[in-house]
């Protein structure tokens, strides 16, 4: 078929994993809505898509089902979610046997909500349950138990009770319930972020929107770093703005200042900020699931030599990273173009662990690929046509508590890659300045 417009209308089909892009064209932030006029987020095409590729993943692994507790695996395979309140409750799991359609076992009458309002599911295999949620239902109590040897039954139905059973994480007491109604438990997480790895347009139109925010926030903030103006305040306007702008979980603001920059500490405190402040910022935000990790820097009212050498060193290893960029390439040569632990006062490259750095990036913040000098050295991942994933550099100033930290989203191409985080980085923003 010949393409005329960026999306292919091609209808995807069981084990098709094209992206679906035509990627010379420009990676579009088309708005929240669905209108008449423009084609945009296909929500029917995205479920579609990701239940395909989970059962690629499964025919591929040799395991005859994948059995998930993880909100974001429910979310990939069901299109099913509970909002951030799930996050940590281990309360929600589902199952994929063979080639059936998924089963999901839902917190109370939740379960109920999803028969009338999922519409592509099968409403008899929505189902309410709850195991341990995190050990304060006790396994005692035979809400694991009961479960597992339902799944052992759907096991059997499905032809596959013979084979191992994917589990991507469970409460200790729920393996050993599963091993104990007969389900041979292997690792399914890694043939789970296998399928998730390559993310089709409409993941990629979700991703790309939810750094639009993103752009719009650091804006805001370039406008309002100032003396007075305490770190914990920023964050408060950050996330009042996205939950303002649509996003459905604003998971974490890192804002951190002055002499906090020197060791990074990955949080925010109620420190006010002071004229000439090296500040960075990360915004960890998702847009119907599909999330952000994008850092920028700025400096309050001035900066020093050492403050701007750094920025510019930052840079310019975020620069080389994204030049390397493209189908084929292996994680190793990037992570080889940032400096070693040791020559940012490191003891090793643990030690250092994020802050020369890349992931993934979809319904999870770390994704694969994972891009560091700690694993991909001796570990390296093929980069791909339909990856999305964040670069991010970190170099300390000369002056022992300044540092810079940059951070880029990019959708790797046919040929290369796009970047899609665009609130200016090309040189070090300054804020009120004198």
């Amino acid at each position: 078929m010949t393409l005329t417009n960026a999306l292919n209308p091609r209808i995807l089909q069981p084990g098709d994993i094209d992206p679906n892009w035509r990627w010379d064209r420009h990676l579009p932030a088309l708005g929240h809505t669905a209108v008449d006029f423009e084609r945009r987020v296909d929500h029917d095409r995205l479920r579609r898509y990701r239940l395909s590729r989970t059962k690629d993943a499964l025919k591929k692994s040799g395991c005859g089902a994948l059995l998930t507790f993880d909100v974001n695996n429910i979310r990939y395979i069901s299109g099913t979610k509970i909002g951030e309140w799930e996050r940590d409750k281990m309360c929600r799991f589902a199952l994929l046997a063979g080639d059936e359609e998924p089963y999901v076992w839902d917190f109370g009458s939740a379960a109920v909500h999803h028969r009338e309002y999922c519409d592509w599911l099968d409403p008899e295999r929505m189902r309410a349950g709850v195991v341990g949620m995190r050990g304060t239902i006790p396994p005692s109590f035979g809400l694991m138990k009961l479960y597992a040897e339902e799944i052992y039954g759907l096991l059997k139905k499905a032809g596959v009770a013979d084979m191992p059973v994917g589990v991507d994480y469970a409460e200790t007491a729920m393996f050993f319930a599963l091993q104990e109604a007969g389900v041979k438990v292997v690792d399914g997480q890694q043939i789970m972020l296998g399928a998730r790895e390559i993310k089709n347009v409409d993941e990629i139109h979700l991703l790309t929107q939810a750094a639009s925010m993103v752009d719009g926030v650091y804006h805001m903030i370039w406008e309002e770093l100032k003396p007075g103006i305490r770190e914990n305040d920023i964050v408060a306007m950050a996330n009042k703005m996205l939950y303002e702008m649509g996003s459905d979980d604003v998971e974490a603001i890192n804002a951190i200042a002055g002499e906090r920059c020197n060791p990074h500490p990955h949080n925010f405190t109620d420190r006010y900020f002071r004229p000439g402040d090296q500040a960075f910022f990360d915004i960890l935000q998702s847009y119907q699931g599909y999330r952000t990790c994008y850092y920028r820097t700025f400096n309050i009212g001035r900066s020093t030599p050492a403050q701007v050498d750094a920025y510019v060193k930052a840079r310019e290893w975020l620069d080389a990273a994204i030049a390397l960029i493209k189908p084929g390439v292996t994680t190793d040569k990037v992570a080889a173009v940032w400096p070693t632990a040791e020559s940012l006062g490191f003891p090793n490259e643990l030690a250092a662990f994020g802050l020369q750095f890349g992931h993934g990036l979809g319904l999870a913040l770390h994704e694969r690929p994972i891009i560091s000098r700690a694993v991909s050295m001796e570990n390296p991942m093929e980069i791909e046509t339909g990856m999305v994933f964040a670069l991010e550099t970190y170099c300390p100033a000369s002056d022992g508590y300044s540092a810079a930290r940059i951070e880029e989203e990019v959708v790797v191409t046919d040929t290369g890659c796009e970047v899609i985080s665009l609130f200016p980085a090309e040189e070090l923003p300054i804020a009120a300045r004198y």
